[in-house]
């Protein structure tokens, strides 16, 4: 069988397996989403009575309502959502510093307290549109948008990991005939050495690095990341900054938003962390064979397909 052949029947095989993992999780996580659901609508009731709190001048009030809505961006953001499938499948997908995707992962959260700001009070001085309105503004347009902005990043992310891999699965001749090599193959590479590193008789390396194959990230990369997150605003978030408004407390509501949005960062921060770790520890498995730069593309193509699964579904659900 032609390696082409074998490498369309490993790349379709990990697409099956990404559907399989991903069907066994919507089961297994169903009682998470439903606990995480339980507190959130808890949470939401004690908002309520802070804000009633703060407007009567109770001592201790601004600082129950930032752990109150800290406290619901947290579990809000442990039941289905957007932030943490992107944030999660680029850590899995790309080789990327902890501390830079934890940056991509606290900004994004940021950048939906501000989208949630800017909507509101642009649409009540501006647009002079009512709660119902604006909260129809949010997910009847900005989630789809949202939403199929994530699914585009992960059609990216499997395609990309498509093409590493059939270019690695080419045969043999039709590489040696692409690359400038002007030297005869025949002889034997008995000197020890690893393929990423130039060898020291014939001039030149034998294979890329595992930091070139996965790429080096860039900031724009990171901002489409921040905007296909940052696009939808959390609609707790849009009920404080209403309410607050409408009492006279708007300071309060935007202090609010923000501190649900750390919630919710919190969470997203740790999903992009596991990834991290995961993917480390598959190369880690892969890297004792020899075979961590051929994985490479593999967990490219898995995470990019785990990501436009999840984030359709979304994407349907919301123009449903």
């Amino acid at each position: 069988m032609p390696r082409i052949v074998k490498a369309l029947a490993l790349i379709l095989g990990c697409i099956l397996l990404c559907v399989i993992i991903w069907w066994l999780a919507q089961g297994m996580l169903a009682p998470l989403g439903d606990w995480a659901a339980g507190h959130q609508r808890s949470f939401q009731n004690r908002i309520a009575g802070s804000l009633r709190a703060l407007r009567a001048g109770e001592p201790g009030a601004i600082m129950a309502l930032m752990l109150v809505c800290f406290a619901y961006g947290f579990f809000h953001a442990i039941g289905p959502g957007h932030g943490k499938v992107l944030v999660g499948g680029y850590g899995l997908a790309r080789k990327t510093p902890w501390i830079r995707l934890g940056g991509v992962a606290l900004l994004s959260s940021l950048g939906q307290a501000v989208t949630a700001v800017v909507l509101v009070y642009g649409a009540i001085t501006l647009l002079q549109l009512g709660r119902d309105s604006l909260i129809g503004l949010a997910e009847k347009t900005m989630a789809p948008i949202s939403y199929g902005a994530i699914v585009a990043i992960g059609l990216w992310l499997l395609l990309r990991g498509v093409r590493k891999f059939l270019r690695r699965a080419a045969p043999r001749s039709e590489v040696l005939q692409s690359s400038e090599h002007n030297h005869d193959h025949s002889h034997d590479h008995g000197h020890d050495h690893n393929a990423s590193e130039v060898c020291s008789e014939c001039g030149h390396r034998h294979g890329p690095s595992l930091e070139e194959v996965s790429g080096l990230q860039t900031w724009r990369e990171a901002a489409v990341l921040i905007g296909g997150i940052a696009v939808r605003p959390c609609t707790g978030a849009l009920f404080v900054l209403v309410i607050t408004w409408q009492m006279g407390i708007a300071l309060a509501g935007i202090a609010g938003a923000f501190a649900m949005a750390l919630g919710t960062a919190l969470v997203t921060i740790t999903v992009g962390l596991a990834a991290i770790g995961l993917r480390g520890g598959a190369l880690a498995v892969f890297a004792r064979s020899g075979r961590a730069a051929q994985f490479v593309p593999v967990l490219e193509i898995c995470a990019g397909f785990l990501v436009v699964l999840v984030a359709s579904g979304l994407l349907m659900r919301s123009l449903g």
